[in-house]
This record gives structure tokens, sequence and C-alpha cells, in this order.
């Protein structure tokens, strides 16, 4: 089963996954469609506050947050990673538990980044919000960097993150039941 949808002017058919037995979610996955990339980041720039740099967590968001760099001629952007790597001059953690992950996990900041971002503007950027709980994570590090978070963007909102005021993002992903059907 598929949910075909338009976005940044793309036509893309999403394959829907069950998450259990009556939850199904249409999977959205960037990585290697760099016509939906480089759309998605335009479209995403055209209504982003101003900022100073981008951050996203790992891993789906770093092709749309580079492009986005790309794009605005950015020297920079910031990611939060799953695990810490020996070229960081030392890291701080927050924990998350996302819709998408069987466990919780832990996203990492370079202290030598959130060097950089204290008294910036920094721009939070993710592919999809659905539960909130990456995003949230991500502002934790970006406030414990001493950050000022000036917006929070996605490419997609699904299932109560459309409701939210603090985000903005291109369109909905509706959630859908085990026979594919869209919930309201």
């Amino acid at each position: 089963m598929y949910y075909t949808m338009n976005i940044a002017g793309c036509e893309r058919n999403l394959p829907l996954c069950p998450l259990n037995d009556e939850l199904m979610i249409g999977a959205f996955v960037i990585f290697g469609d760099q016509e939906l990339t480089v759309a998605s980041a335009k479209a995403l720039l055209e209504i982003a506050p101003e900022y100073d740099y981008l951050i996203t967590a790992e891993a789906k968001g770093i092709p749309l947050i580079h492009e986005m760099a790309r794009q605005n001629g950015d020297k920079k952007y910031f990611l939060a990673r799953k695990n810490p790597k020996l070229y960081m001059t030392g890291v701080f953690e927050v924990n998350v538990r996302s819709i998408t992950t069987a466990k919780e996990q832990k996203l990492y900041l370079d202290t030598a980044d959130a060097e950089l971002m204290k008294g910036k503007r920094i721009l939070i950027v993710d592919d999809v919000i659905s539960t909130g709980e990456s995003l949230y994570a991500i502002e934790q590090l970006v406030e414990k960097a001493g950050g000022i978070i000036c917006g929070k963007l996605a490419i997609l909102a699904e299932g109560d993150a459309q409701q939210r005021e603090d985000i903005k993002y291109l369109e909905k992903l509706p959630l859908f039941n085990s026979k594919g059907e869209i919930i309201d």
C-alpha cells in the first residue's frame, strides 16, 4: 500500500509501514532523492525566519540541511549525532525516543559546535516531525549550548505535530489505520 502526495512540487508514493496492529505511517525517505531534496530545501528557505545556523538530527535531515545551507550560501551547519565521534572536542547529550526507533537513543553535540552556537539564532530543521521527541531533544541541545531557537521547520508534519503552532512545514502527512485508510 502507498500514499501518493505532492511535496514541494514533486509527486511521491510513500509506502505505508505498520507501527503496530492498528496504526501505519507513510514512510518518507529523502535519502537518494536529489530532486525532492533540492525542491524541499528551496521551499523551506522561502518560509524560514532569519537565522545564523541550521541544525538537524542525524541522519535523514542531513541531505536536507546540507542543501539548504548550499542554496543559502551558509558556510556551516550543525548536526546532533547519534553517537559521539573521536574527532569531537567534547560532547554533551540528551535522551530521545523517536516514533521510528524501537528504543531510547541519545543525541550528542560537539562542544566546539556549542561554542559557535552561543548567542546565535539557530533554526531547527527535520524531514518529518511526528511526536516531536527528536525536535525536543535538539531544542535541549541548542539551549544547553546557549543558542537562541529562532524557528522549527520540517518538510512534513505527521499526526499531532500538524496542530503545533511553533512548527512550520510544507505538507501534512496523515496517519493510517491497518487497512491503509486515513485516520482523521
